[in-house]
């Protein structure tokens, strides 16, 4: 008897997401979520030997679904063995065994629904994670890329096929993979993670060749300064920095890097020498011509740095956070109802909270000194507001730490699950 049976369609997309979200560094994979969501992508063939065979398949599904793989199991193993034509059934019966740990029998069925449907959707990627399960990791690839041929727009496919690229020590090739899975789910996190992991092997591997080619090349020396700034090595980066220049004394970029230490260090002489010599080589740098300014705004010196924040900005006029700089300076200069109007707008268009804070203060003592005590009162009550609202929120985020690490104490004798 024939029977038409149409399979809930939204299931497939189901079954990807669940996919993207099993994390591969884990020790296990959650086969239990991602069998459920795959058991209702199946259709019923068109063609059924028998006509209770959608109902044992309702039937099997509710046994995966409750967690009962040996029931599942036996459910769906009956079918292809009655129905052998059924490649959803098959693909059904790979995913109970893959759960129920017994990987081999996994992937003979998941191979049998690959020979009766080549393009089922879902399968090659299955037998990618099933192949990376067991560490056959070019078996893997092979399947993952497959799935990622004849469905390109299948996010997961990308990450696990960036995921085995990986284990294959191929970060360039899971890199790019990886790429094109963000490209696909932008928001996973799943997907981030790896994709952040296979760019920093790409990048260790190119410094590592680099190093290789050419141990005492400026590049190694500004590579390690930007890694001790990173780490908050200042003094460290200012001496691979210097090294650099020594060797690149007229190379775009090093001296802004290392006016940038300098004032971390606070050696803000250094700083702004380190700055200008940027000028003189890249004098259409408008972000040094900016640092340049803000560092004379905050020694005291309006007018230079007023000079310099202007001509950055006839470059780039979108430079953040400019108007508190160019309200400060207007302030020193004593020009003050020009610097309350910078001010004003610095607190509206602020990129962060710290600057609003300080808008806010700097606004409050121009107001002062133009007489204006009501207007001052406001601005330094806005500026208060807004430190003790930051003050709270670092509070509840230490409160938070301590509890973690708390938590971390009090569990650390426990075994590992």
């Amino acid at each position: 008897m024939n029977m038409k049976v149409t399979a809930d369609k939204d299931s497939l997309a189901l079954s990807s997401r669940l996919a993207s979200r099993l994390t591969p560094c884990l020790r296990g994979l959650n086969f239990a979520q991602l069998c459920f969501g795959v058991l209702f992508c199946c259709a019923i063939p068109l063609e059924a030997q028998k006509e209770n065979v959608n109902e044992r398949f309702g039937q099997a599904t509710e046994a995966m679904r409750e967690g009962r793989l040996d029931e599942a199991a036996a459910g769906f193993a009956g079918i292809v063995k009655d129905s052998p034509e059924f490649a959803e059934a098959y693909f059904n019966l790979g995913l109970v065994r893959e759960e129920q740990g017994r990987n081999e029998e996994a992937l003979t069925s998941l191979a049998k629904a690959l020979a009766l449907k080549p393009r089922l959707h879902g399968v090659n990627l299955f037998i990618g994670i099933a192949e990376y399960r067991l560490n056959h990791i070019d078996q893997a690839v092979r399947a993952l890329r497959r799935e990622t041929a004849n469905f390109p727009l299948d996010a997961s496919a990308w990450m696990w096929l960036g995921v085995a690229e990986l284990a294959a020590e191929r970060p360039a090739d899971a890199a790019a993979a990886l790429d094109k899975a963000v490209e696909l789910d932008p928001n996973n996190v799943d997907i981030l993670y790896h994709r952040g992991r296979a760019h920093l092997l790409v990048s260790k591997d190119s410094y590592a060749k680099m190093y290789k080619i050419d141990p005492n090349s400026w590049r190694v020396h500004q590579v390690l300064a930007q890694a001790d700034a990173e780490a908050d090595r200042h003094e460290e980066a200012i001496a691979e920095y210097l090294a650099a220049i020594r060797l690149a004394p007229h190379q775009p970029g090093l001296h802004e890097e290392l006016g940038t230490e300098y004032r971390q260090t606070g050696k803000m002489e250094e700083a702004k020498a380190a700055f200008a010599r940027e000028v003189e080589i890249d004098p259409h740098n408008s972000l040094v011509l900016y640092k340049l300014g803000t560092l004379a705004v905050e020694q005291g010196d309006g007018a230079n740095g007023k000079a310099s924040i202007e001509a950055a900005l006839k470059q780039n006029p979108n430079l953040k956070d400019s108007l508190y700089y160019l309200g400060r300076a207007e302030a020193e200069l004593g020009n003050n109802p020009a610097a309350v109007e910078a001010l004003k707008r610095a607190v509206s268009e602020a990129s962060d909270g710290e600057i609003a804070q300080q808008a806010w203060y700097q606004l409050g003592i121009v107001y002062r000194k133009m007489q204006r005590p009501d207007e001052a009162q406001k601005a330094l009550a806005a500026f208060q507001k807004l430190k003790n609202e930051e003050a709270a929120r670092q509070q509840g985020r230490a409160a938070k730490a301590l509890g973690k690490d708390s938590a971390a104490v009090s569990g650390a004798g426990q075994n590992p699950e």
